[in-house]
């Protein structure tokens, strides 16, 4: 049974920078990619970045670029999202996902990211 297990949302301040952290198991750690991607009230949910394991790929969202940095622990199937000089417009629920054998996905639980003074 493949779980992912997410830490280190909360609430920080316009400017201010949080570490989100991301471990599945039960999923096999080669030959994925594993991203976050978040969902704010009312919109829809949205690729934020996502790193492949085989060459560590990484692709990011326009909005988040050079703010935010992807990164996974080698040969394991953990993530991490630094995310830095947060805004206001990033509050969302952030969610990890792996993806492996093209058709296999699975999500986490959610965590809370709030951007506010």
């Amino acid at each position: 049974q493949v779980q992912l297990v997410e830490s280190g949302g909360g609430l920080v301040q316009p400017g201010g920078s949080l570490r989100l952290s991301c471990a599945v198991s039960g999923a096999p750690s080669r030959q994925n990619t594993m991203g976050w991607y978040r969902q704010a009230p009312g919109k829809e949910r949205e690729l934020v970045a996502s790193i492949g394991q085989t060459e560590g790929t990484t692709n990011y969202a326009d909005a988040v670029k050079g703010r935010f940095t992807i990164s996974r622990v080698s040969g394991e199937n953990i993530v991490d999202l630094q995310m830095d000089n947060l805004a206001a417009e990033d509050t969302a629920v952030y969610y990890c996902n792996i993806i492996y054998g093209g058709i296999n996905s699975y999500w986490g639980q959610g965590t809370q990211v709030t951007v506010s003074s």
